[in-house]
């Protein structure tokens, strides 16, 4: 097992740092993700070199802001690509939920012959008109 060595930002090399900030900002992976990946030490480190070399916007992170900003949700520091990917996966599973409701409500005419009215598009539950 290697003893513990403190490592500094001298350490890591301009092309590690970029190539670090480019997997980010793919989405390839979270900042935590990349600290926990690659050894790196310090908790904003990674974050440091987002704001230098990144493409993306990352200068609203800073002072007291980040240190409360990094007890909050994963989802706040998601790059685009990865809030694209999560919003694919929520819209494939209400895609899914849709077809199975469908596939109940054809069960229930086929074997029950209840029909299921639908609202017509406009009219609000009382019977009035969206735009009058």
């Amino acid at each position: 097992m290697g003893a513990w060595v403190k490592r500094t930002q001298r350490d890591y090399t301009m092309s590690f740092k970029l190539a670090v900030v480019e997997q980010i900002e793919k989405g390839e992976m979270s900042y935590k993700e990349a600290q926990s990946r690659y050894g790196i030490q310090g908790r904003s480190t990674v974050l440091v070199w987002l704001r230098k070399h990144g493409q993306l916007d990352w200068h609203k992170l800073h002072g007291s802001d980040l240190k409360r900003n990094l007890m909050e949700s994963e989802k706040q520091w998601q790059t685009p690509e990865q809030r694209i990917k999560e919003l694919e996966m929520q819209l494939k599973e209400a895609n899914l939920k849709a077809q199975l409701f469908e596939s109940m409500l054809d069960i229930i005419k086929k074997e029950y012959g209840v029909t299921v009215p639908k609202k017509p598009l406009g009219l609000r539950s009382k019977g009035k008109k969206l735009f009058e």
